[in-house]
């Protein structure tokens, strides 16, 4: 069983790196968490040794190590063997695994490209506002884009995004493919999870037009609410998938 106290004596419950009184490793993680969030640790970063990082927070290197296990089981920090702890970063193959679940029926699962449609600042929709927890007054940006594999469009994507937390999104004169990079590079946000719901419904005219598909056709509808490392929602994204040829993976453990 895990002590409560480690240390020739216990942290002040004062002072910002205290530990109170949960399981240790969780208190650890909830304080490396927030040099996360306040921008302390950037994507990249090498952290300070397990050792510093225990006399830091005055507990023992066992329980800072099982709490960055927890987090590098997240996906939110990575071990480098040999190298130290780094935190992570959101580089196209950690996000092909973790964010986008449709793979080919045959061959090996790739990073789909992506065309921007059209970009735009408008009034948000009741479910804009209730997904994204908007306040009266907020705004938000929308990105309509094309998705394809091997040339071939998959899936149209219509993304929200709280235009208050994304200031000048509408200056960039390139939207990349990898959004999240963006997000974590560009504004300080770290998506670390998301929610997803699945439905068949049938193409529009428009969406048959832009897919090369019958208006009518099945689609796989993806909705998903992409959240920060404080659990805040940031992300609105709408997916009408074509699955001919691809399916929605997900390993259930």
């Amino acid at each position: 069983m895990e002590k409560k106290n480690e240390g020739a004596s216990p942290a002040d419950p004062t002072t910002p790196e205290a530990i109170g009184y949960k399981p240790l490793y969780a208190q650890v993680r909830d304080r490396l968490m927030r040099r996360l969030v306040e921008g302390e640790w950037l994507p990249g970063m090498l952290l300070p040794s397990e050792i510093e990082l225990a006399r830091q927070l005055n507990v023992s290197q066992g329980t800072v190590r099982k709490a960055l296990d927890s987090m590098t089981a997240d996906n939110l920090l990575m071990r480098r063997q040999g190298r130290g702890t780094y935190v992570a970063e959101p580089e196209e193959s950690r996000i092909l695994f973790q964010f986008f679940r449709l793979s080919p029926d045959q061959g090996t699962p790739s990073f789909p490209d992506s065309r921007v449609l059209s970009t735009g600042h408008a009034k948000p929709t009741p479910t804009e506002t209730e997904a994204l927890r908007l306040e009266k007054g907020d705004r938000v940006f929308r990105i309509e884009r094309i998705r394809s594999l091997s040339d071939q469009p998959i899936l149209i994507e219509t993304i929200t995004l709280p235009a208050r937390r994304f200031p000048d999104f509408d200056h960039l004169t390139i939207i990349p493919n990898n959004l999240y990079r963006l997000y974590s590079e560009r504004w300080g946000i770290t998506i670390a999870s998301a929610e997803e719901r699945l439905k068949a419904i049938a193409a529009s005219a428009r969406d048959a037009a832009k897919l090369g598909c019958d208006t009518g056709e099945p689609l796989l509808l993806i909705s998903r609410v992409a959240r920060d490392l404080e659990n805040r929602p940031v992300e609105l994204r709408w997916s009408r998938c074509i699955t001919r040829e691809i399916h929605y993976a997900v390993n259930l453990r």
